[in-house]
């Protein structure tokens, strides 16, 4: 776990090596410092030499600036290491969940994913921060100063071994009980998260049922969770501080008392207790820095956990090695094809799916809600893979494709479908980088896009806000269709992406795709007997399987599903 987030260290070894290495020189500096001390009063202050004063003064000045020095270097170089790390980290993780399947997704939720991205990788930041500095400071000072109590008196040296056993039991103690809290605050963070990504998302919802009052007590509950959390975990660290400080305390009352009684017996001098003292402050602020860099730990272990889930996770939709890079036409064909979301599913969302679609044709998809319209169509640029059977485009299972080269020839077209911040011809050459002004013309004009676009000021360089909110549903379904036929795909799928549409637009666009992209197969998705009946044949869905297959006037006169839909609708539509 640890090992493969390290791997994100890279090109910060260098930063990595050089922030401890400078924290030794400041170390073993500061450390020399009350050594120096002994010898300004042992031999210049008590004997009224000032030439060891100078003497002992000057090279505690040069070790005081060398230790300044060195620290300032390795606080830089740590910043710079794990600054560098963070990025690595993120960008790991951003290229890794590009890599997902649909499979792989379903498992996080976004919220969690954002937060592993922002609060789990500061946190793994700061810890690694603390690692290149601390972590050495820490022991090295520790072991220094013990190994300089012991060269100056034994005796009382054995005081600091009874002090770091009682604060490790106390330190034990603590982080048992801390650590499972830390672990669960995270999983909660993820909550808070989706609870302002859903509400500032859908914003326009909330104000339309004036749900502020609701929304904020939701935000109050998911934060209040976190406090509590919290503070549970810092009432069981607060121990830690009056530990030390009992510690400490006690000490330096035990040297001073056992020391006064040595130096009248003559076997100590005024400056080793000194020495002393100053070295007991050195070792018991090692011990508090120790304490502080596991509960550190403890709350990075949880988000390194939770990171490290993320980089584990492999994606089961991979391209096979030797793949095939070129989709010859559209073919489709579906070989008693099964397929379930999850393996443990009693019964798949699709059911023995056995037909095929000519290169070219126009495929109409009707169906009820679950029926697995979606389902059926999300397996041809292989968002998901077939549970059993096969699937082939172009004559080749899609299982021997190169990903990129089978979904750059499968254009799909949701519903929902997303507009990003920007101009719409940015948005727009997201089907092509090169498209030229000419090209995204005439892919609006087959959308029926183009009218609109040119009534705004700006045209084409018109900025669309996030998530299109600045354009009406029906504009950016057909921002996105035009968007799909720059791709030039060989295959093009409608998933209910003309409802927002009049019947009159939804017709010219039907119009444009028969007479300006013959050669591409055209799947349509749609609750609209109108939108489908010229498709050359139209597919019934019902329970994951198809129940009938034909042309408009054919199935109006055999299937009972579609009849019932069509006459509902023409009902509706005349009693309108």
């Amino acid at each position: 776990m640890i090992k493969r987030i390290l791997k994100e260290v890279k090109e910060y070894k260098l930063a990595s090596f050089l922030a401890p290495l400078f924290m030794v020189g400041e170390v073993l500096l500061e450390i020399a410092l009350p050594f120096l001390m002994s010898f300004i009063i042992d031999k210049g202050v008590a004997k009224g030499d000032m030439k060891q004063v100078l003497f002992y003064g000057g090279i505690m000045v040069i070790a005081a600036f060398g230790s300044l020095f060195c620290g300032a270097m390795s606080g830089k170089y740590a910043a710079y290491a794990s600054a560098g790390f963070a990025k690595n980290l993120r960008k790991a993780l951003f290229h890794h969940i590009q890599e997902f399947s649909f499979h792989n997704i379903d498992k996080y939720s976004t919220a969690g994913l954002v937060t592993r991205m922002t609060t789990d990788v500061t946190n793994v930041q700061n810890a690694y921060q603390m690692v290149l500095r601390m972590c050495v400071r820490a022991p090295l000072s520790l072991i220094c100063a013990m190994t300089m109590t012991f060269v100056i008196n034994h005796e009382l040296s054995m005081t600091f071994l009874y002090a770091i056993l009682f604060l490790g039991v106390v330190l034990i103690v603590i982080m048992r009980f801390a650590h499972p809290i830390f672990l669960y605050v995270f999983d909660k963070y993820d909550d808070l998260n989706a609870s302002v990504q859903e509400n500032i998302t859908n914003m326009r919802v909330v104000k339309a049922y004036v749900k502020e009052e609701h929304e904020i007590e939701k935000f109050k509950s998911a934060s209040y969770h976190i406090y509590r959390l919290f503070k549970k975990a810092e009432n069981i660290l607060i121990f830690n501080t009056p530990a030390m400080q009992l510690s400490m305390y006690a000490s330096i009352i035990f040297i001073s008392w056992m020391g006064a009684k040595m130096i009248v017996g003559g076997t100590l001098t005024t400056g080793e207790l000194m020495s002393m003292i100053t070295y007991t402050t050195t070792i018991l602020m090692s011990l508090m820095m120790l304490s502080m860099i596991f509960v550190m730990l403890s709350m990075s272990l949880a988000s390194v956990r939770r990171i490290d889930e993320v980089l584990d996770e492999t994606s089961d939709i991979v391209s096979p090695p030797h793949a095939v890079k070129e989709v010859k036409n559209g073919e489709i064909v579906f070989d008693h094809v099964d397929f379930a979301y999850n393996n443990d599913q009693a019964e798949p969302n699709l059911q023995d799916i056995h037909f095929t679609i000519k290169s070219g044709e126009t495929i109409g998809i009707l169906g009820g809600t679950g029926s697995g319209k979606s389902s059926f169509v999300n397996l041809i640029p292989r968002l998901y893979d077939v549970s059993a059977g096969t699937l082939s485009v172009g004559g080749v299972n899609v299982k021997d494709y190169d990903l990129d080269a089978l979904r750059d020839q499968v254009a799909v077209v949701l519903q929902n479908n997303v507009l990003f911040s920007g101009t719409i011809k940015e948005n727009l050459r997201w089907g092509d980088p090169d498209a030229s002004d000419e090209e995204l013309i005439k892919a609006c004009e087959l959308a029926q896009a183009d009218e609109f676009i040119k009534r705004f000021p700006k045209g084409y360089d018109t900025y669309i806000e996030q998530g299109g909110s600045n354009v009406s549903g029906g504009q950016k379904q057909r921002l996105c269709i035009a968007r799909a036929l720059l791709k030039k795909p060989k295959i093009l799928i409608l998933d209910d992406s003309t409802s927002a549409v009049d019947t009159k637009t939804d017709a010219l666009i039907r119009k444009a795709f028969k007479e300006d992209i013959p050669d591409t197969t055209k799947l349509i998705i749609s609750q609209r007997i109108s939108s489908l009946q010229d498709a050359d044949r139209i597919l019934v869905m019902d329970d994951g399987k198809i129940v009938d297959a034909g042309k408009h006037e054919e199935l109006l006169s055999r299937c009972k599903i579609y009849r019932e839909v069509y006459e509902t609708q023409v009902k509706g539509g005349e009693e309108a």
